[in-house]
């Protein structure tokens, strides 16, 4: 059951009081989930085996699919960004995680207590991640990025017309992708 078109309009006024307008609802069920993109975290992510939200700590890919089917919306965020420099990205990507993470609260405190995000990039608030769940230094703000849960965003974005390419530059603008579960 989705959404009523009231918790919709709330959590519509909340994103556009936080300056967030390019975004869509979009169903959960038609979020890909892809073995493939499990793999290529595995065998071309520097970041495998060393993010606390990052596999292998994250759910294996089937209960990752599960996850998604028992939400009945779902929103994408859309973000752009130029680094200068390769290792820019992840200051980038802390200061708009560390905004997604309250978003989520309020979202939260909205009434939709199944709100869960996944961030737009790996988590990167902590210099040095633990690479453990247990140990995490951050616990409540950690959350995965969408390809920690196995979604294509390449396919799962442009079915719903946003762009994304492949950048062969580092100057080259970056569209970046976050997804917020809410029921």
């Amino acid at each position: 059951m989705s959404l009523t078109p009231q918790k919709r309009q709330i959590i519509d006024e909340i994103f556009k009081a936080k300056d967030y307008n390019d975004y869509r609802w979009i169903d959960p069920r038609k979020i890909i989930v892809s073995q493939w993109v499990r793999l290529k975290c595995q065998f071309g992510c520097g970041e495998y085996g060393h993010g606390a939200a990052c596999p292998p700590n994250t759910p294996s890919v089937a209960n990752c699919e599960r996850f998604f089917g028992e939400y009945s919306d779902a929103i994408i965020m859309h973000f752009t960004g130029i680094m200068d420099k390769p290792e820019d990205r992840h200051a980038w990507s802390r200061k708009i995680n560390a905004k997604l993470v309250k978003l989520e609260r309020e979202i939260f405190l909205s009434g939709c207590e199944r709100a869960f995000l996944l961030f737009m990039d790996s988590c990167c608030f902590c210099k040095e991640c633990s690479s453990d769940r247990r140990t995490c230094n951050e616990p409540r703000l950690a959350r995965p990025a969408p390809e920690a849960m196995a979604v294509d965003v390449y396919s799962t974005v442009r079915q719903f017309g946003f762009p994304i390419a492949v950048r062969t530059e580092y100057d080259q603008q970056m569209d970046r992708y976050a997804f917020l579960m809410v029921h």
